[in-house]
């Protein structure tokens, strides 16, 4: 079977073909960065225009790369949600006109399942059962995966995702959009222990975020500074960055004995943050836990990852009718197997 996938859930058009035989064949990203930095933020009507202009040509660039004629393609699969509304309603326009016009079956496919899954792209990959770590700017979960359609959320942010924490406190230092990449490389230069920020939410028990009030302290800490300078900038910046990353490496050690797994998904666009990576990885070691990561093109929005996820739920026998939605709020947990 090969799923023609789009994702549109933001500021980026993915495409790709994924081959339940071959793995992935072929798949083209489009970001929006440029666009939306003049602003310091995504502008949602602008993206939605964006996506309109460049799904066919990427569409048509995959399908070439792929060596692929529309007549291969035996369904498709798009974001339905969660996202910016005007976004998703693109690609699942795109899609399921695609589908009616080609005559294969159409999918609507959870963005944040499509990020659990993206893993299981990479060899070696996680088999299910396993536990995930999704964060990103939109979303701080640890979810534990038992099956295609069975997630159980075990903790979330309650305020500020870690991406959006980044992105906000990078802002908060006159860091250039997308401030998150831009203020973990800032931190490559910062001294560590000159500044001890709070791990939030570690001191009592559960699995829940919380990283507004660590954003409060870097604006106070900061705007302490009588003479900041480029190195003093850098330090923050290492600090802000460790205790993002101590929490959520303290949260998923709580998880993981909590449910006794062995394996931990790290999914989603913080998900390619070097230091969560190393950290986490030393976690897996001490724990004698294996952990998965998407390659980081896969940690960012992409066609690949809805590729896949489609062709599971196709594959298990979902199908959709000719009508069709998209949900801008909605939960994994709301989520049935096929």
């Amino acid at each position: 079977m090969r799923v023609l996938g789009i994702e549109t859930s933001c500021d980026e058009t993915g495409i790709a073909v994924y081959d339940s035989e071959q793995g992935l064949l072929a798949h083209q990203v489009f970001s929006q960065i440029e666009l939306h930095a003049q602003y310091g933020g995504v502008v949602p009507e602008l993206a939605s225009r964006d996506h309109v202009r460049r799904i066919i040509p990427l569409l048509t660039q995959t399908l070439t790369d792929a060596d692929l004629q529309r007549q291969d393609i035996d369904g498709i699969a798009y974001t339905a949600g969660p996202g910016l509304i005007g976004a998703l309603l693109v690609g699942a326009t795109v899609g399921r006109s695609l589908a009616w016009a080609w005559q294969v079956p159409a999918v609507g496919v959870h963005h944040m399942e499509g990020h659990v899954l993206a893993a299981m792209l990479e060899t070696p990959a996680p088999e299910f059962p396993f536990l995930a770590l999704l964060v990103s700017g939109g979303h701080s979960q640890l979810v534990q995966v038992t099956g295609l359609g069975q997630y159980e959320i075990l903790g979330e942010s309650i305020d500020d995702a870690a991406g959006e924490a980044f992105d906000k406190t990078a802002k908060l230092l006159g860091l250039s959009y997308p401030g998150g990449p831009a203020l973990a490389k800032l931190a490559q230069q910062g001294r560590t222990g000159r500044y001890e920020f709070p791990r939030p939410m570690t001191q009592k028990a559960g699995l829940d975020f919380s990283f507004s009030g660590l954003k409060t302290y870097v604006l106070n800490t900061w705007q302490a500074q009588t003479e900041p300078d480029e190195q003093t900038r850098a330090d923050i910046a290492l600090a802000f960055e460790e205790a993002v990353i101590d929490t959520l490496a303290i949260k998923c050690q709580r998880a993981l004995k909590q449910t006794g797994l062995k394996q931990l998904v790290i999914a989603g666009g913080v998900g390619a943050n070097q230091r969560l990576r190393t950290q986490l990885a030393e976690l897996g070691q001490k724990l004698k836990v294996k952990v998965f990561y998407p390659r980081p093109e896969f940690c960012t929005d992409n066609g690949a990852m809805i590729a896949y996820a489609g062709y599971l739920r196709l594959s298990s026998g979902a199908s959709e009718p000719l009508t069709y939605g998209a949900r801008p709020r909605w939960s994994m947990a709301d989520l049935a197997g096929a």
